[in-house]
């Protein structure tokens, strides 16, 4: 196995504090249960290591496999129930998993080329929203999954933590934000299970079908919440380009036709979501808020 990336371990024990410095003294070891389990030979990790420690890998017959590990918590348990639940409709197939380790053996996509690469930003939001198309559908009442409203509860947090206050955040766009998602969480539409952060880094080129998702959160709510995680994607890129909110106004207007939506649920979501990511990252690390803050304000603009 690989030396393990600096920043990943960082960015590990900045979320998981101590239970992450002991995963990642486990990790070796998780590797090679899980490589004798499976029958696999493990490559080298993918660059760019976000959460989770993520891997190519060969079976015993030379199939493409992905061996993705991560510190057990209710987040990756939902991961596995959408991947389970989507069954490779629209999506990377889950092949197994022991989800009291964190490990997940899945499908590896071919290419692979992340939407991302794509030059052009309106064909990579038209081919985005085919994605959300393919992978949205009804949801049983008694799923396991976390909603919308639970996501929203970090707005509580923000006001706990700063006593009533918004610390570093602007105070107007985080009141913003706050009465929009509260309007919106009370007025949604037909609840469907939601890839969560469906962004350029998280769809892929595949042989089985031309973009494939991977990575879902998996949350339930109404789909005009999905496109929020791609419209302040990719940050910080995205605050560079020359024209950033008219690129955001034109992805929300490709959103509202292609997925019969209303534009103003989309942007309004987008806002609110944007905020949220803002103080989950002073939440989680500290630091690293202010992109997408400033993404907040782009769309506030757009109102």
């Amino acid at each position: 196995m690989q030396p393990i990336p600096t920043d990943f371990a960082r960015r590990m024990v900045e979320l998981h504090g101590p239970r992450g410095e002991a995963w990642l003294r486990e990790l070796p070891r998780l590797v090679d249960a899980c490589a004798r389990r499976w029958s696999l030979q493990v490559l080298p990790h993918f660059p760019g290591l976000s959460y989770n420690y993520v891997a190519p890998a060969v079976d015993r017959n030379g199939t493409p496999l992905v061996l993705k590990l991560g510190v057990p918590t209710a987040e990756l348990s939902s991961e596995i129930a959408a991947l389970r639940f989507y069954d490779g409709h629209g999506i990377a197939r889950l092949l197994d998993a022991d989800e009291a380790q964190g490990a997940l053996l899945l499908e590896r996509l071919q290419p692979g080329t992340e939407l991302i690469t794509l030059e052009d930003d309106e064909q990579a939001t038209a081919i985005a929203a085919q994605v959300m198309r393919e992978l949205w559908r009804p949801i049983p009442p008694d799923h396991p999954f976390p909603t919308v409203a639970t996501w929203g509860a970090g707005f509580a947090r923000l006001r706990a933590h700063f006593q009533g206050g918004t610390g570093p955040f602007p105070p107007e766009l985080v009141a913003r934000a706050e009465g929009i998602f509260a309007e919106f969480l009370a007025s949604m539409a037909e609840p469907v299970l939601l890839h969560g952060d469906l962004h350029q880094y998280n769809i892929l080129a595949s042989t089985r079908r031309p973009w494939l998702a991977l990575d879902p959160k998996g949350i339930v709510g109404e789909p005009a919440y999905e496109p929020g995680a791609f419209l302040r994607n990719p940050l910080p890129d995205l605050l560079t380009w020359p024209q950033p909110a008219r690129a955001l106004a034109r992805r929300i207007h490709i959103f509202a036709e292609i997925l019969e939506l209303e534009r103003e649920r989309i942007l309004g979501w987008g806002m609110a979501q944007a905020v949220l990511s803002a103080w989950w990252s002073y939440e989680d690390h500290g630091h690293g808020w202010e992109p997408a803050m400033a993404c907040a304000e782009l769309l506030a603009g757009l109102m």
